[in-house]
């Protein structure tokens, strides 16, 4: 036996068959391009030929010496049927490779099916399609990490190790880690019968960060620099309301309450509905708005109707940075932070807040008490005392 020259399949020497013996052929699994490919390296044998030919798809390749074929497992075994009884057949390794690329195929099946389910019971569960999509993206790549093993089948110390070789290797946050995380739980929920407590499903220790604040002076600059009607009602709206950005683009003209001087907030983050107060100047700046664009179905929408883009709304966000000279690397949720802080600083109950925002949990909330300049200016400085 030889290698060709790029040392990929080995092929047989004519010199080497004997007369009074059968041909040896090589049988190889080879993936190229997302393709499976089985290579049958032989002998030229003008008898042997016409079999060959025979099979399906089947075609030389001249740079690698060896006759081709899409791998199917029809022809695979029609293969073996054709060939076993003229040839000595070197296939032991290539069956152990299609038995592990069929159960990988028959797993990736199985979760198909149950992902598909999962998706159709989180959508009438009414979660978000955001957090649809950021589970099921999850569920895939534990999938293909595990493949062929079942992800019930997977274990406290097999997660121990997709977080070191897959999610710290990667440089990937402990927020998509706590993703996964969800993401997993709720699949071995609804498709039971895990190999582990779930319980042992531990997640990674939350970094403690504090919210991102501008001051009432750089959030004036900045709505200052806006001439677009549109640009500075949408901004506004989300500084005066605390809005988030999905849900400033999923308003309706019907959910301005002009009457009682309140915002409705519907099917927020969590599927909570909430109102908060309008500013009496942001209500005049919204009439103008509506008298010069006349939207249809949303408060906000794109030049050829519809809901407007949210990438369209964050680039407006940040060109009025650089027209208000601020050079921090800001956020449009910066000034959903804002809102809540200068609420704190002037002196707004923060159970009150809480409702504002639409968090499930007053821990939340209270993050912004350790950005609040209220408490921090009446503390006294030892090094006043020297």
């Amino acid at each position: 036996m030889h290698e060709n020259r790029k040392g990929n399949v080995p092929y047989c020497n004519m010199s080497l068959v004997q007369s009074d013996q059968q041909p040896l052929v090589s049988v190889r699994i080879v993936t190229q391009q997302r393709r499976t490919w089985v290579w049958l390296a032989l002998p030229y044998l003008p008898k042997l030929l016409p079999s060959v030919r025979s099979l399906p798809g089947v075609q030389w390749d001249a740079p690698q010496r060896v006759w081709q074929f899409p791998y199917d497992s029809e022809v695979y075994k029609a293969m073996k049927d054709i060939l076993e009884y003229k040839v000595i057949l070197d296939c032991q390794e290539a069956d152990t490779q299609i038995a592990e690329l069929e159960a990988r195929a028959q797993s990736e099946t199985a979760h198909q099916k149950e992902f598909r389910e999962l998706d159709a019971w989180m959508r009438s569960q009414r979660y978000s399609p955001q957090t649809i999509k950021a589970y099921m993206d999850s569920l895939r790549v534990l999938a293909r990490w595990f493949n062929p093993v079942r992800l019930q089948q997977v274990q406290a110390k097999d997660l121990i190790r997709f977080n070191n070789d897959y999610i710290l290797a990667k440089g990937y946050s402990a927020t998509y880690q706590n993703q996964m995380v969800n993401a997993l739980k709720l699949y071995l929920k609804r498709f039971g019968d895990p190999q582990m407590d779930l319980d042992q499903i531990h997640r990674p220790r939350r970094a403690f960060r504090l919210p991102h604040v501008l001051s009432k002076q750089e959030v004036k600059r900045i709505l200052d620099s806006l001439t677009n009607r549109k640009h500075r009602a949408m901004l506004s709206l989300i500084y005066a309301c605390g809005l988030r950005r999905s849900e400033v683009l999923s308003l309706r003209p019907s959910d301005i309450q002009s009457d009682r001087g309140l915002l409705f907030v519907g099917n927020a983050k969590g599927a909570k509905d909430r109102v908060v107060p309008l500013s009496s100047k942001l209500l005049i700046q919204l009439r103008e708005y509506y008298r010069d664009y006349r939207p249809k179905v949303f408060l906000f929408e794109g030049q050829g109707g519809g809901k407007y883009a949210p990438k369209s709304l964050q680039l407006v966000f940040r060109n009025a940075l650089e027209q208000a000279g601020i050079r921090k690397p800001a956020t449009l949720h910066w000034l959903r932070h804002s809102y809540a802080t200068h609420l704190l600083e002037s002196g707004t109950d923060i159970r009150y807040i809480q409702e504002l925002l639409g968090h499930s949990s007053s821990r939340t909330t209270e993050i912004y008490t350790h950005v609040s300049n209220r408490q921090l200016q009446q503390i006294r400085s030892p090094f006043d005392d020297l």
